[in-house]
């Protein structure tokens, strides 16, 4: 019998892991067997840090003790089993290790010293809820600040911060913004947060093409079906650097950074001038057959017409849509935002229209002004902007075009800067050109994190009564912007993230702690992070081996459970005891919507229970009993539940967009007036900013050239932060396994040339800089690293850096038509971490 790595691991995994393979536990040592099965228990549960695996694992319990953790392997479609990597299985060094919090901490010595007293729970609970009265009566408690992070990896636990955040009417910052990891291209062109293809999708698209995203190794579980996708058709990768994935693809196109937007329309222009299009699919679900005005740049309305404008007040639409006119059977015609029927509406040319006034105006359909902007993008010059090939551009595009479903995934790396909104847009004209949209493996996806929340959950997270003060991140970060307190964020109450390290300038919250313009800062957390040692209250949370929740992510469309595998360590307490027990203090009335006559565990379950019970189709017919055998698929409209981006709209031509949860539907439909895809944006930014179609423009021109002139020069290299093989973030940045393997040397990727221009060696201790902050890391010599590129693996903590934290060279930049429109996580100005130079001295051999 032949057997692969994976079928072994199935199999051993399958029979009992530890003892298929004849491993012994120092645990069970000098016991007998039956001894050792007596003690031993096997509780299934679900990793769950931010990394969009949500892999199921089963913790190896000896006499309450968690010995082992073994890859569950229950999916019911085999391709997804076994799922894990290196830092779930290695997950112990944090639950025991020596970061592990044991008690409520007040601070003593100056903050960040880490100076701090052992307290009781009603002591700091006290302390902390007098405090926050104090400040929320004097300023209004919109000056006190939380963050909602990443809801898929706990919808119970943090939905109880969520709950108690709204009912004392907080400011609250979205973790999606908040982490930059939002693809502003999305609300933009389909009206959504995000949708993707589950990675069980990826193996039928007969084209692959990654932009930015280091599939092989950010996203190790489900890895195999990559090469799976290129076994059955083709994969091609494009990025700068040759990373894992490039090393895996049929083709590796390396393209000068955030040049992606020129390729793309290079590529849509072949498409288009080859006819290589699907003309049906863009008739009826895009709005290429719109007609524009020439004189205004706004796409014409029914009601501005003659012949249309009686139709158009007669007709009733809902006040997010509007009637817009199409040319088809030699007149005009009104486009109904609602009816996705077939129109065989013409997708170019130029007519004259009557207006209501009598005046007659030039006007063409959107198609026709996407052509004469593709003008600027031949293949010579889209060539000379990106580095690449002209000849081998053009035979991709046409071989994409051939060889559909095409599916894009499209990487954070990649849009995580000021224009990613445009290269979104841009790559969003490939899989919709080709009709690859709504169907199995196609389509665009962008896996960063597990923000999307996958069911309604209002009833746990939006207790009647609640209100929250909603401001993006950025806003906080540069103090104005509508909805920002007048007096300013006093307070930070925060969990599950790591801010004084891992977000942005995170040095702005060091300097305003040491201020005291914060004057208080709550952290909950299972481990002695860089923001608790910044706080003036730690409060010792479990973790996810220790407590009940529920989870989802974006990679795999099931729910699964959390169970406690052991009993919270030391004194620690879940989230939910403790925002119900701060709650109680600040005001008994909000108590009773925290299940106060049942324990922490039994009130987690029956929030379980009412989530399943109140969270719409996705979760009908879904139990607790279910999920406690096993994960379970949420329900969708594609076939066997499959997670297929609007495969609704698009097979039952339902109007776009779907609803992006927690936000209703009236908040997001507006973004597609037309109910189609958008293309074309006529709001008055868009155009004053030239971006009413999807164009490339130079980096660094609005951001860093803008505000300092000199960095041209000073500054000459670009500040990538990728993500590591040995953490989620920040993450497992103190797992002594993973330091082990890393040598304990955070390392910045250097190209060879630009290594030897500045004297620096493999190894050399160096600093990276510019005139917002510095850090340390050393030099590695990349043959496979881009010219002007300095890498840096984000998700240090500063201790590890001797200097400042990295995340202190970068800026928060807002781009304006980021806020346009605002809907929490959806549409909102997003952190764009790699819009930064720096350069790299030596600083020892």
């Amino acid at each position: 019998m032949k057997l692969d790595r994976r079928t072994f691991l199935q199999a051993a995994i399958g029979s009992g892991c530890a003892y298929a393979l004849g491993l012994q536990f120092f645990d069970l040592a000098g016991l007998s067997e039956a001894q050792a099965a007596e003690l031993t228990e096997l509780v299934r549960s679900t990793c769950s840090p931010n990394c969009t695996g949500a892999c199921g694992f089963k913790a190896q319990v000896v006499n309450g003790r968690i010995s082992t953790l073994i890859q569950a392997a229950d999916y019911p479609e085999q391709s997804y089993n076994p799922r894990g990597c290196l830092r779930g299985l290695s997950m112990m060094d944090l639950i025991y290790g020596k970061d592990r919090l044991k008690y409520p901490l007040i601070r003593t010595g100056a903050r960040g010293s880490g100076e701090f007293r052992r307290a009781g729970w009603d002591e700091a609970l006290d302390y902390c809820a007098a405090k926050l009265t104090e400040i929320a009566e004097k300023y209004g408690p919109e000056a006190i600040a939380t963050t909602v992070q990443v809801p898929g990896t706990g919808y119970v636990q943090k939905g109880a911060m969520v709950a108690l955040a709204g009912l004392a009417n907080w400011t609250m910052h979205h973790g999606y913004d908040q982490n930059g990891d939002l693809p502003m291209f999305w609300p933009m062109t389909f009206g959504v947060q995000s949708e993707e293809l589950e990675s069980l999708e990826w193996p039928n698209a007969r084209t692959t093409m990654i932009f930015g995203s280091n599939v092989i190794q950010t996203r190790l579980p489900d890895a195999h079906h990559l090469i799976e996708a290129k076994r059955r058709g083709r994969v091609i990768v494009v990025d700068p650097d040759f990373c894992s994935t490039a090393a895996k693809a049929d083709h590796w196109l390396p393209i000068k950074a955030d040049t992606d937007a020129a390729l793309a329309l290079g590529m849509a222009r072949v498409i288009i001038d080859n006819g290589r299009y699907n003309r049906a699919f863009m008739q009826d679900f895009t709005d290429f057959p719109l007609l524009v005005r020439r004189d205004t740049g706004k796409r014409l309305l029914a009601e501005e017409t003659a012949v249309l404008a009686e139709a158009a007040r007669q007709k009733e639409i809902p006040d997010y849509r509007r009637c817009f006119v199409v040319h088809a059977g030699g007149s005009l015609q009104l486009l109904d935002p609602e009816d996705l029927r077939p129109t065989d509406a013409d997708l170019e040319g130029e007519f004259q229209v009557e207006l209501i006034d009598g005046r007659r105006i030039v006007v063409e359909t959107v198609l026709t002004a996407l052509r004469r902007t593709l003008t600027d993008y031949d293949l010579d010059r889209v060539a000379e902007i990106t580095g690449l090939d002209a000849d081998q551009i053009e035979q991709v595009a046409l071989d994409a075009a051939a060889n559909t479903p095409l599916h894009i995934i499209y990487g954070a790396s990649n849009y995580q800067w000021y224009n990613g909104d445009l290269k979104g847009r841009a790559l969003s004209l490939l899989p919709v050109l080709t009709g690859s949209i709504g169907v199995s493996g196609g389509g665009i996806s962008t896996y960063a994190g597990q923000y999307r929340i996958r069911f309604n959950l209002k009833s746990w997270w939006f207790p009647e009564g609640s209100k929250l003060n909603w401001v993006p991140y950025l806003h906080f970060l540069q103090g104005d912007g509508p909805g920002y307190p007048k007096h300013g964020i006093k307070a930070m109450v925060g969990g599950w993230g790591n801010p004084f390290d891992q977000h942005n300038m995170s040095n702005i919250l060091k300097d305003r702690a040491t201020s005291g313009e914060l004057e208080f800062i709550l952290t909950t957390d299972f481990q002695m992070s860089t923001s608790c040692v910044w706080s003036d209250v730690v409060l010792p949370a479990p973790s996810w081996y220790e407590k009940h929740d529920l989870t989802a992510t974006i990679l795999h469309p099931y729910l699964q459970l959390q169970q406690p595998a052991i009993k919270p360590l030391f004194e620690s307490r879940s989230e939910l005891w403790i925002f119900r027990e701060l709650a109680k203090r600040l005001n008994p009335a909000f108590e009773k919507h925290f299940y106060p006559e049942l324990d922490e565990n039994e009130a987690a379950i029956k929030a379980i229970e009412v989530l399943l019970a109140t969270g719409g189709r996705e979760t009908e017919g879904i139990t607790l009993e279910m999920l406690r055998r096993g994960p379970i698929r949420l329900n969708s409209p594609a076939p066997d539940n499959r997670q297929i981006p609007f495969y609704e709209e698009v097979q039952h031509r339902r109007p776009f967009p779907p609803r992006s949860y927690p936000a209703p539907l009236t908040a997001t439909a507006q973004f597609l007036r037309s109910g189609r895809i958008e293309f074309y944006k006529d709001e008055d930014l868009f155009l004053s900013e030239g971006e009413q179609l999807p164009v490339h423009k130079e980096t660094y021109l609005e951001t860093e050239y803008k505000v300092n002139p000199d960095s041209r020069v000073s500054y000459r290299l670009r500040f990538v932060t990728k993500n590591s093989l040995y953490r989620v973030h920040s993450t497992h940045s103190n797992n002594s396994i993973l330091l082990e393997l890393q040598d304990n040397k955070p390392k910045v990727f250097l190209h060879e040339a630009d290594a030897h221009e500045r004297h620096i060696d493999n190894g050399d201790l160096v600093q990276i800089y510019n005139d917002r902050g510095q850090t340390r890391a050393n030099a590695v010599i990349d043959p496979g690293c881009s010219r002007g590129t300095a890498i840096f693996e984000e998700g240090w903590w500063s201790r590890y850096l001797a200097e400042e934290g990295y995340n202190t060279l970068t800026c928060p930049w807002i781009k304006p038509l980021h806020e346009i429109y605002f809907v929490p996580g959806i549409w909102s100005p997003t952190t764009v971490w790699n819009e930064c130079l720096v350069d790299v001295r030596r600083i020892s051999a």
